[in-house]
């Protein structure tokens, strides 16, 4: 078999390889040419919320190279080194949107489910979702994109359970579902890409969901069912808030002994709006102990208001406030210091043996032996791999001009945007594009116009309380399809 570094190089000239694919060590993601930790600086990206995604239409949202150049160019500015990608068509090509963020700076989270009937493990009865042409599915969204040096990691499902309720049922059949997409890498991907679980932070499940899906059957990290990282979709810090009140000290404390990559998979309370993000600043400091950083939820303006920018259907951009107060507060960082820690030497503790006693909430599943096999017919794809097979390479991008106009919020024009490519190995950071934006005077309460280009919107609830430790939206509060592992 072609090995992964042999497979780069015969792209030859045509490679512009600006990431190093990461790998996972002794807790962290490290940087395996340098030596050092990588922190996620990121955004959730899903231009036009679940309506983004269309298989009919062929669409999803790295399926538009000019939008993805707008879109890569305008992180650049800020400062983002990741993508959060939740809905995926796995039988379109991607090549030209994953080169174009690959050169860009930036690697790529990337759910293997879709909030489509018979795409996700769901919450309610999950035995009846979890079955072989499902899985065949996720095994494809692998394939499509395994190729590309800066995918980072694939989230088997995202806040599956999200109460008490879903915590008696969903936890084998989310291990299983973890265990047969790492059965799936590791027969077909040349090198090892994690995957793990995107949990919602309800403080009441959140110790057992994190002990269930984390221990280890067998006292062996070799566990296939274990999950290869642990992400966290939490809104507890709001506005002028801090460690403490946010509760940021109960969270360290429960991730104190994790053996794998902890990291904000969302995060940004917007009550109240517009946001000031100043969790920025603890988020990627030394207070978060064994954390990796954090995701920012989210890129475009929906219904729910939570965007960065506002997208207009026919493709220009109007900046929002919350992207200038997100941007100074990437400014204030020191990501020599960031990006800088050198990996750990000394191994992480080793997780525990998976024992009924690990779990404390009265009613959470507690049986670590009746975790289900692959359905009929899923090993089989296992075995051989999916059919009909997708594939991705990385290419070269001849023109990295934006085509559509963005605007200041002030209606001032951004002048000369253009995605600026690194070098090898470089990563994004604040200052790689040197673009100019200025901010106005906003004359919205928010950080924005709530209408978009888009007709859908997404899982977060369009009123948006915030979402903490003390006040958590339920599967009914976030609406139907929330339940549904994959959506956002």
């Amino acid at each position: 078999m072609l090995t992964y570094s042999a497979a780069l190089l015969a792209f030859g000239a045509t490679l512009a390889a600006a990431v190093q694919p990461l790998e996972v060590q002794n807790g962290v993601f490290v940087n395996p040419k340098t030596g050092n930790q990588f922190h996620i600086v990121g955004i959730a990206y899903q231009p036009g919320g679940s309506g983004g995604y269309n298989p009919e239409k062929k669409i999803d949202p790295l399926s538009d190279k000019d939008v993805c150049l707008r879109d890569a160019a305008l992180m650049q500015i800020l400062g983002i080194n990741t993508i959060r990608v939740y809905n995926l068509n796995p039988d379109i090509n991607h090549d030209e949107c994953a080169s174009i963020f690959n050169a860009a700076g930036m690697y790529m989270l990337l759910d293997v489910n879709s909030p489509l009937p018979g795409e996700s493990l769901t919450s309610w009865e999950p035995w009846k979702s979890y079955y072989a042409e499902y899985l065949n599915r996720t095994f494809a969204v692998v394939e499509a994109f395994k190729n590309y040096p800066n995918t980072l990691a694939f989230f088997s499902g995202n806040e599956v359970m999200n109460n008490e309720e879903t915590g008696a049922t969903v936890p084998p059949y989310m291990r299983a579902v973890t265990r047969d997409v790492k059965n799936y890498v590791k027969k077909h991907v040349s090198r090892p890409i994690p995957v793990g679980y995107s949990a919602a932070d309800v403080r009441d499940i959140l110790q057992d969901s994190y002990d269930y899906l984390q221990c280890s059957l067998s006292g062996d990290k070799g566990d296939m069912s274990k999950g290869d990282l642990f992400a966290l979709n939490s809104y507890s810090w709001c506005g002028e808030s801090s460690f403490k009140e946010a509760s940021y000290d109960e969270l360290v404390e429960i991730f104190k002994n994790a053996d794998v990559p902890i990291f904000f998979s969302e995060y940004g309370c917007n009550t109240p709006s517009p946001r000031v993000f100043t969790e920025v600043g603890t988020i990627h400091s030394s207070q978060m102990v064994g954390f990796s950083g954090g995701v920012v939820y989210e890129y475009t303006q929906e219904p729910n208001n939570y965007g960065l920018v506002n997208i207009s259907a026919s493709g220009p951009v109007t900046l929002l406030s919350d992207f200038y107060s997100l941007k100074a507060q990437y400014a204030k960082l020191d990501f020599k210091e960031v990006q800088g820690l050198k990996a750990p030497t000394t191994s992480k503790p080793k997780p525990p043996t998976c024992d009924s006693k690990l779990i404390t909430t009265k009613g959470f599943h507690s049986n670590f032996t009746n975790i289900p096999p692959p359905p009929p017919g899923a090993q089989d794809i296992i075995d051989k791999g999916v059919s009909p097979k997708p594939s991705g390479k990385i290419v070269k991008i001849s023109d990295w001009k934006v085509k559509f106009d963005v605007f200041n919020n002030d209606g001032t024009k951004v002048e000369g945007l253009a995605v600026k490519p690194l070098a090898d190995d470089e990563i994004n950071q604040p200052g790689s594009n040197t673009a100019v934006v200025t901010q106005g005077a906003d004359s919205t309460a928010g950080g924005g116009s709530s209408s978009s280009g888009s007709t859908s919107g997404d899982s977060k609830d369009e009123n948006s309380a915030p979402r903490s430790a003390a006040t958590i939206f339920t599967a009914l509060a976030m609406g139907a399809f929330a339940v549904m592992a994959g959506m956002i």
